[in-house]
């Protein structure tokens, strides 16, 4: 099934109640969450408590995307505030193991993250823990960038990976997601597609929305 994933990055933060109430609406079924700290990644956003206030606006799932050094640090802390899935990058901690299992400890569902310039051999010896993996298309820690088309590859090879050995997680998209590269992802196997600028930078959000799900109707 597919899911779609409104980045609240690219909402408005003096009015997020009113954003997040507007993709409600338009029928999606996750809110991704980008926590940055400002280390692992240039930008900064925001921590555990935005995500507690969020999470008692919404009963969408919350996919918390941890930009964050040692990320084991934290990982109860988002639970705790509401966090759905907490997915993690390989090269944030030493312990990935770990980290992931420290997730599940918390009774929620784990995720790791594939970069651009990150080979899907780091990522593979960890696959049979996860619940879903995040394909960056764009480098992280900013919105409003470029797709990455190369990425389409490693998309591919993941499905690929997930077919042979009959894993169950899901394939999530983030970073220059529009009805165009939702196509090419959802081809290659894509499941979750996480969209920000596309959706919140549009007078009607809605429309977008169903842009999104209408483009893969007919594949």
């Amino acid at each position: 099934m597919m899911k779609i994933a409104p980045s609240i990055l690219s909402a408005d933060f003096c009015n997020l109640k009113h954003d997040i109430e507007l993709v409600e609406k338009a029928g999606v079924e996750y809110l991704h969450v980008d926590v940055m700290d400002g280390h692992f990644v240039p930008n900064i956003t925001f921590g555990p408590s935005v995500v507690a206030d969020i999470r008692k606006n919404t009963n969408l799932v919350l996919d918390c995307h941890l930009m964050i050094e040692n990320p084991e640090q934290y990982i109860e802390d988002f639970a705790k505030a509401g966090g759905d899935i907490l997915t993690i990058h390989v090269e944030s901690t030493r312990h990935i193991y770990r980290a992931l299992q420290l997730i599940h400890d918390n009774n929620v569902k784990a995720g790791i993250v594939l970069n651009p310039g990150t080979p899907l051999a780091e990522i593979e010896p960890v696959l049979p823990l996860v619940d879903q993996v995040l394909v960056m298309t764009v480098n992280p820690g900013f919105g409003g960038q470029t797709f990455i088309h190369d990425m389409v590859k490693k998309i591919q090879k993941l499905k690929e990976i997930k077919d042979q050995n009959k894993y169950s997680f899901d394939i999530e998209v983030d970073g220059g997601i529009n009805d165009k590269t939702l196509v090419d992802c959802y081809k290659a196997g894509a499941n979750v597609f996480v969209a920000g600028s596309f959706v919140y930078d549009a007078e009607v959000p809605k429309k977008q929305v169903e842009l999104l799900k209408n483009a893969v109707k007919n594949i």
